[in-house]
């Protein structure tokens, strides 16, 4: 028996009936507030665009309060030229181009189906990118996994990792960077953050936003079916409990063959001024679509459903608006042009249908065979959601764990030239430090030709203009551990590390974007944390002169009422005038000197060492010093201009010596390494002090180099010789073949993952 229609019409003449708004995810008081809107109680087709545009993954109804300060602290620069509030950040990097670029959350769905989950993870991302204008032309990938022998992360991470493959080397779009972090934290909490990046003229920009009477809204791409109903939207708004997903909605399944021929007839379609406004179908599917174009334009928008091309012809109204099949797009046309629009969409053999017009009267109107089944204020449902200034606590174990300091006396230090040696060993053999290449193998890294520096380098580096030689560099980073000890200090951090492994390669940072990953915002504590990361990057970015442009806010990353650490995961954007100076992280030849530039502090709070080595957190993170790091960014970026560096690489998790080993291994370069006088050398070593570059500078520019950090006051220290033989020696005390060291390396992660 076909179910009756529930009409507007309907809705008016029966006011009681029961709906399951709690079951979509809306609170009681939510409830009461759309029936206060509509005057009436909503249609089944209302409640479900609301409950999907309400819940918190698409309206951030728990974080705007505190997002604010990315606006209100906001640096002053002329590169920004689209901010916060579209589907992606935009900024200028000269010579008439635009660069844009965001990172977004697919970690529920990760979870529940591996593969899918990260695959359309990227394809999300990429639409994003595509929407406004830009071809996309790099992805990156920060991973959170739990512990790496752990059976649940065997079965997770393969999968993401082949969904991130799978759609990106399909696409065509080179992988050029990310993290991949193992901690318990994140058992049954994987984290799959996406990043993309994508290239434009400053005129090709297109922003979200349904103008002119009359102009139809036409749906492309896919066909909808019943994959991805109530996806992200109530998956990723929703805590898991101690046995699973509290909600197992289909995951969305991708199609990367039509993406890659929505990308080419996007492009063509934009490029040729046939679009007035444009929205990717993502969380939220055509709720969000319809209701944000609407709500960004200057009237109404009237919609017919049943002309939506579907899969699943069983599919209800309300399962259509929720749909969030991937791979489509909603465009704004004005009549004139569609002919045209449609021939484009044809030639790529990509459908397309008329579903909807703008209207005047400001309401968004949608209709199904005949009866009107929403017909509702769009910026309600799309801007006007709930917002909650929830409670924040300091969590009474915060005072507890930062008094736990790993100093000598909680935590045992290796003394001898051979505990040294073992502890180089096996921080190179941890699976946070060892070798990625099992993972990276498997992406893409190369695909369009103009990849100048991809993974395991600092930076990923991509060529814009080949007639110039511009370029942009791109660094995602953040040490959770860190944050988890200070929230504020932490998102700082993240935020340093990634600028200065963008500077490292001769980069100017320019913008950020990020990815705030946290446990449920109805725990006090979890938002104390949320709230003082928010503030700590906010401050930092002030300080920095780089503008947060856009990003994503994933809560609920928790089982029960254990949440992961706080990881507000971090991505700078830096642009380079002529990549071919670029400075790569290996050593090169023989001969070279190697200068440590920075400061070494007796700082092991939430280190490799400590996590590794004894499974201990606790205690202050290392010291901010973000004058530091700009110091240090502007004499890298002077540096390299002028050519002055072999190679340069950051000093982060692991500190000097992992460091070394990792620029001795890039290119099999041995390395004779003193310890100064007057430093422990376990601290030397293994201590993990901010605003720290390593770099290789040729004889014949030492002094130059040299000259140009005195001039500016930055410490800086003769530490060792590049070798020619394949071989670390560390102050005549050990040493380690390199062979030794990339054996060790390079066993770890097939050893656990095949």
């Amino acid at each position: 028996m076909t179910r009756p229609i529930d009409s507007v019409t309907h809705a008016a003449s029966d006011p009681d009936a029961d709906q399951p708004y709690a079951e979509l995810g809306l609170k009681t008081d939510e409830y009461a507030r759309i029936k206060e809107i509509l005057g009436r109680r909503p249609t089944s087709a209302e409640l479900a665009m609301y409950s999907v545009m309400w819940s918190e993954h698409c309206s951030y109804k728990s974080s705007k309060v505190h997002l604010r300060q990315f606006g209100d602290k906001a640096p002053k620069t002329d590169a920004l030229l689209v901010g916060i509030g579209e589907n992606a950040g935009v900024v200028d990097v000269g010579d008439g181009w635009a660069v844009t670029f965001k990172v977004e959350s697919h970690n529920h769905p990760s979870y529940v189906e591996p593969y899918q989950g990260a695959a359309t993870g990227i394809g999300g991302i990429v639409r994003d990118i595509i929407s406004m204008g830009a071809r996309p032309v790099a992805v990156m990938d920060p991973l959170r996994f739990g512990a790496a022998d752990a059976e649940d992360t065997r079965r997770v991470l393969p999968g993401v990792v082949a969904g991130i493959s799978g759609y990106g080397n399909c696409l065509g779009l080179p992988n050029i960077g990310g993290e991949i972090v193992f901690d318990p934290c994140y058992a049954g909490n994987p984290l799959v953050n996406a990043l993309c990046v994508g290239v434009m003229r400053h005129e090709d920009i297109h922003r979200a936003s349904a103008r002119g009477l009359g102009n139809l809204v036409i749906l492309y791409g896919a066909h909808t079916g019943g994959d991805g109903i109530g996806g992200v939207s109530v998956l990723a708004s929703e805590t898991f409990d101690a046995d699973g997903p509290a909600k197992r909605p289909s995951v969305q399944v991708g199609d990367p063959f039509m993406e890659k021929l929505l990308i080419e007839c996007t492009l063509e379609v934009l490029h040729e001024g046939l679009v007035e406004g444009i929205q990717d179908l993502g969380g939220a599917g055509i709720s969000c679509a319809t209701s944000e174009l609407a709500s960004n334009g200057d009237g109404g928008m009237h919609v017919w459903l049943d002309r939506v091309p579907l899969r699943d012809s069983t599919l209800s109204p309300e399962e259509i608006l929720m749909s969030e099949s991937q791979e489509r797009m909603c465009a704004i046309v004005s009549p004139a042009k569609v002919d045209r629009f449609m021939e484009i969409c044809r030639r790529w053999d990509v459908p397309a249908t008329v579903i909807g017009e703008v209207s005047t009267g400001g309401r968004l109107v949608i209709e199904w065979h005949g009866e009107t089944i929403v017909d509702v204020p769009p910026r309600t449902v799309a801007h006007d959601g709930p917002v909650y200034d929830r409670p924040m606590v300091r969590p009474a174990w915060q005072d507890a764990l930062v008094a736990d300091a790993p100093t000598p006396a909680r935590l045992a230090r290796p003394g001898t030239p051979e505990e040294l040696r073992a502890t180089l060993m096996q921080l190179v053999a941890s699976p946070n430090l060892a070798a990625k290449d099992w993972v990276t193998g498997q992406y893409d890294r190369y695909v369009l030709g103009n990849t100048v520096l991809a993974q395991p380098e600092d930076s990923g580096v991509i060529r814009i203009d080949e007639v110039t030689g511009l370029g942009v560099a791109l660094a995602t980073d953040c040490n959770a551990r860190f944050a988890k000890l200070d929230p504020y200090a932490g998102a700082q951090l993240a935020l340093a590390e990634a600028y200065r492994n963008v500077a490292v390669t001769g980069a100017v940072p320019l913008a950020v974007t990020n990815c705030l990953n946290f446990g449920s915002p109805e725990d006090p504590g979890v938002m104390w944390q949320f709230a003082e990361a928010v503030r700590g990057l906010a401050d930092g970015c002030l300080e920095l002169g780089v503008p947060v442009t856009g990003g994503n806010v994933s809560f609920y990353n928790q089982t029960a009422d254990v949440a992961i650490h706080p990881t507000p995961v971090v991505g700078v954007l830096g642009v380079i005038a002529d990549v071919a100076r670029r400075v790569p992280m290996g050593f090169a030849s023989a001969g070279d000197s190697i200068y440590l530039l920075g400061v070494t502090r007796d700082e092991f709070g939430g280190s490799e060492w400590a996590h590794e080595v004894h499974g201990h957190l606790g205690g202050q993170p290392p010291a901010v010093d973000l004058v530091g790091e700009k110091l240090l960014a502007e004499i890298l970026a002077t540096a390299a201009r002028e050519q002055l560096l072999i190679a340069a690489h950051d000093v982060s998790d692991g500190g000097v010596a992992i460091s070394v080993v990792e620029m001795a291994l890039r290119r099999n370069v041995g390395a004779q390494i003193a310890i100064p006088a007057g430093i422990d050398p376990f601290v030397f070593l293994f201590a993990e002090s901010t605003a720290r570059v390593l770099v290789a500078v040729a004889p014949d520019h030492e002094e130059r180099f040299t000259r140009l950090c005195a001039h500016r006051n930055l410490a800086i220290e003769r530490i060792g010789t590049t070798l020619a033989v394949s071989e670390l020696n560390v102050d005549a005390t050990f040493t380690v073949e390199l062979a030794e060291l990339r054996a060790a390396s390079a066993a770890t992660l097939p050893a656990l993952f095949g």
